[in-house]
């Protein structure tokens, strides 16, 4: 049977990269895609910035492939990630051959709590001087992370992970994901370290190569991996992939970009980095290591776009990777 894969191609620069990405995808594979409207200007048009009808399609199809929204994220992303019944976000950080990158030591990956913590909603205006964030950490989420991240270890052949926290002043919540998560490890013996977010921040920074797998509270794992963007050469590398127990929902982590829209010069690296994320989920792990070789050879031998330093177009790009798979 046909895998079904929603195509959201969102605002700003979405709509130039998820077509590259869907390319991409039918050139190694026979796949039924669907495209479904959302974002800033599906607000604007039918007043709601993520219709029924795309959620009830995220929520059935086989995978979701989801480019960018503007001013709508909140709306429009966090919802996604519940139809598909995310409860983690994993985002590779990884220096490539041929990328000025400021550390081409790092490989990293960060397995992000996708479910709670300062994410879950809980936000409220009390008076004309105070509004408050409830943060949400419990023990079903936390193990369910860590189990998670220990099969992914074991099966990536690392030698254990870090968990990032703060425990140290959000003793109750931070406290309790740090016990959750290594009391799993324990029992699966899993090797752990652990690491204060802000001081494991300036490591990273420093010392990439002494970090692997990167376990994380929801809002950590968010700006940790945006951090090692930095590291590498630039969000237009970083994909990602929000998995749930039966389908998954694929997404560069660079947003909507809202500066270079429409020019037909973005980078469109992340999302077929996503793409080959996707397919691995799909079981297409040779297609999804043939994408990744494609892009690596791109990025190493060119053509580029503006922001890794070269001149070339989204399309100019798109068509070397796709070239590559012939």
């Amino acid at each position: 049977m046909t895998d079904e894969i929603v195509v959201i191609p969102g605002d700003g620069i979405g709509q130039e990269v998820i077509p590259a990405a869907r390319e991409v995808l039918a050139a190694v594979g026979d796949f039924e895609f669907i495209e479904a409207p959302a974002g800033d200007h599906v607000l604007e048009s039918e007043g709601e910035a993520l219709p029924q009808e795309t959620f009830d399609l995220a929520a059935s199809a086989d995978a979701t492939l989801f480019g960018a929204a503007g001013e709508t994220a909140a709306d429009v992303v966090i919802p996604l990630r519940r139809a598909v019944d995310s409860f983690v976000n994993v985002r590779p950080a990884k220096a490539y051959p041929g990328v000025d990158a400021l550390r081409p030591e790092t490989d990293l990956v960060f397995l992000r709590e996708n479910t709670e913590g300062v994410y879950g909603g809980h936000e409220h205006r009390l008076t004309n001087d105070l509004s408050t964030l409830t943060r949400v950490i419990t023990n079903s989420a936390s193990r369910r992370l860590a189990r998670f991240a220990c099969d992914y270890v074991e099966e990536g052949e690392w030698d254990g992970f870090t968990v990032a926290h703060k425990a140290n002043v959000m003793r109750e919540t931070d406290g309790r994901f740090k016990s959750a998560v290594e009391s799993v490890a324990e029992k699966r013996g899993v090797a752990t370290d652990d690491a204060l977010m802000d001081a494991l921040a300036m490591h990273l920074c420093l010392h990439p190569e002494e970090y692997g797998v990167v376990v994380c509270p929801n809002l950590a794992g968010d700006m940790l991996s945006d951090l090692a963007a930095g590291l590498v050469g630039g969000l237009g590398l970083l994909p990602s992939a929000n998995l749930g127990p039966e389908r998954g929902l694929f997404e560069p982590v660079h947003g909507s970009a809202p500066d270079i829209a429409g020019q037909g010069v973005a980078n469109p690296s992340a999302t077929v980095l996503s793409a080959a994320m996707l397919l691995d989920s799909l079981g297409y792990e040779d297609e999804s290591e043939a994408v990744h070789a494609a892009v690596e050879a791109v990025l190493a031998d060119g053509p580029r776009t503006p922001d890794l330093g070269g001149d070339a177009s989204t399309d100019e790009v798109t068509d070397a990777i796709v070239s590559r798979l012939d």
